[in-house]
């Protein structure tokens, strides 16, 4: 019994889904299809990607997880590869899975007796039927193709195993020849047939003329396997599928040779979404993807469909603004369905319902009156495409709310240039307002730029002002983390008094001059409300 959504469940699924009208209106003529069999090739074709390579230990650990995911069938290696390899599949063979495990096998007697050592009972044989590999690769006419393909079929068969036969590189083959193969295998008794589109060539249209073609010469069931070459592995296995197909080979997160291989997770969630068709349980998508890249060392890219980090993810003011409200404007389903979160990034493209949002999840009040000084910090900090998180709008809020106590600006810094190199002592020159009409400039060096601009400005406003403490961190820890600073200053207006001052940015040099600033300005309020 699969391990998927109850009837119930998907009920409750169908609520989270907001898709186009029209591709019901166009499946109007097609003959729906009920059961749709899910065979996992991400052990086998994904592990073959370069740079991946799976340990025993990883292997079973992905079996169990696509195994309770609620695959069909796993294909779990190729097992005349070597003893190791037979070694895994006869471990998962004996593992009592919901899901058939399957081995690779070319079209050799050798090969299917390496399976039925594992115990395993299901093969999945293959040979190459268009010309170029035929006359290439195989250096075999098409009459010897056939017969070895038959061959392999009735010895595997005789061994009481369960046979899938593929017809290698069948989008490149001839449709009279995949015929005459498919109904040869037919009838030595293999149980289902394998098109796959090798090299990923061809396109929709022509795969659900391929398999259309085949449905009606075949009694047995059609699968597909599709690679990503030309980006159209997905569309192509839900074409196939229209056209009569009930088998999908797929990969976790699209991985396997060269482009990869049609993605699980987008084929699942297209087959639930646009044809009522469930194969898997949803809701662990997205803890399967997360460990299947964790385990193969294959990062999935941020834009990837349905488990990319920014599959959910909203930055644009105007987006953020119709998903606080209903999220399915802006996503095809809520992200729960697939076990995924959905996130809101503070960034360039943020509006003011973008960090209240953030702000409301985070559980802090803040004064609706500064959201427009919030909103155009964000903006400052994030214009060079730094997404800010949550710990950096935490340190922006409470800058913004410690500087309520300043309303006054009595020192304003007008102008800040800063020369600084390697073997250059940096030169920091300034042009400051005291009071709204003296206007002071001055120039200073020091031992690097933080330490020329505050010489400057102490010259400015008084060179009796010293640097009690000054304090630098990285928000994240991270390179291109908003910094914090904090200064402690003394004597700003000859009184020995100390004042403190705050403030965050990207650039140090600039954080560190508005955090002296604040102090200053800080100490000048003092000494007018005294």
């Amino acid at each position: 019994m699969k391990k998927q959504q109850t009837s119930e469940s998907a009920k409750n699924l169908e609520k989270m889904l907001a898709v186009s009208p029209y591709n019901q209106l166009a499946l109007s003529g097609v003959d729906p299809i009920k059961d749709v069999k899910i065979f996992d090739t991400t052990l086998r074709d994904g592990e073959q990607a370069p740079g991946i390579a799976l340990s025993p230990e990883d292997k079973i650990r992905i079996a169990l997880a696509l195994d309770d995911l609620g695959v069909d069938i796993i294909e779990a290696g190729f097992a005349a590869s070597g003893e190791t390899e037979k070694e895994i599949i006869k471990e998962l063979a004996k593992s009592n899975l919901d899901a058939k495990v399957c081995s690779l096998a070319r079209a050799v007697k050798s090969d299917i007796d390496a399976i039925i050592d594992t115990g395993a009972g299901f093969v999945h044989t293959f040979i190459a039927t268009s010309n170029l590999h035929m006359e290439y690769k195989l250096k075999m006419t098409p009459d010897q193709v056939k017969a070895k393909a038959v061959e392999t079929v009735e010895y595997a068969k005789a061994h009481g195993m369960e046979v899938q036969f593929s017809c290698e590189d069948a989008t490149r083959s001839d449709m009279s020849f995949i015929k005459e193969m498919v109904v040869a295998v037919q009838d030595a008794g293999v149980d289902s047939v394998n098109i796959p589109d090798t090299v990923g060539v061809i396109t929709p249209r022509a795969m659900s003329y391929l398999i259309g073609e085949l449905k009606s010469t075949l009694r047995v069931p059609i699968s597909v396997h599709c690679h990503d070459d030309m980006g159209l592995a997905v569309a192509n296995s839900i074409a196939a599928v229209e056209a009569g197909a009930t088998i999908c080979h797929v990969c976790m997160n699209g991985i396997g040779e060269r482009s990869g291989n049609a993605a699980l997770e987008e084929v699942a969630v297209n087959l639930f979404a646009n044809y009522g068709i469930q194969t898997v349980d949803l809701s662990k998508i997205g803890q399967v993807s997360k460990l299947v890249e964790r385990v193969t060392g294959f990062n999935i890219a941020g834009n990837k469909s349905i488990v990319g980090r920014n599959a959910f993810a909203h930055e644009s003011g105007i987006h953020v603004h119709g998903v606080m409200s209903n999220s399915l404007t802006y996503e095809p389903f809520k992200p729960e369905m697939v076990g995924a979160d959905r996130e809101i990034v503070i960034g360039k493209h943020s509006g003011a319902h973008s960090i209240q949002g953030r702000l409301d999840k985070l559980g802090v009040e803040f004064p609706a009156d500064h959201m427009p000084e919030l909103l155009a910090t964000v903006k400052k900090i994030a214009v060079t495409g730094k997404m800010i998180d949550d710990a950096e709008l935490l340190a922006i809020v409470d800058n913004i709310i410690w500087k309520r106590g300043t309303k006054t600006k009595t020192v304003s810094l007008d102008e800040l240039t800063v020369l600084t190199g390697k073997n250059t002592t940096s030169t920091a020159v300034v042009t400051v307002t005291v009071d709204g009409d003296d206007k002071r400039t001055a120039a200073d060096v020091g031992v690097g730029p933080v330490d020329a601009a505050i010489n400057a400005i102490k010259k400015a406003i008084n060179d009796k002002i010293t640097m009690e403490e000054y304090k630098l961190s990285a928000i994240t820890g991270k390179s291109d983390s908003i910094c914090e600073v904090t200064v402690m200053v003394k004597n700003v207006r000859n009184d020995g008094a100390l004042s403190v001052g705050k403030a965050v940015g990207l650039d140090i040099v600039e954080t560190s001059v508005d955090a002296m600033m604040a102090a200053i300005n800080r100490d000048f309020a003092r000494k007018r409300n005294a």
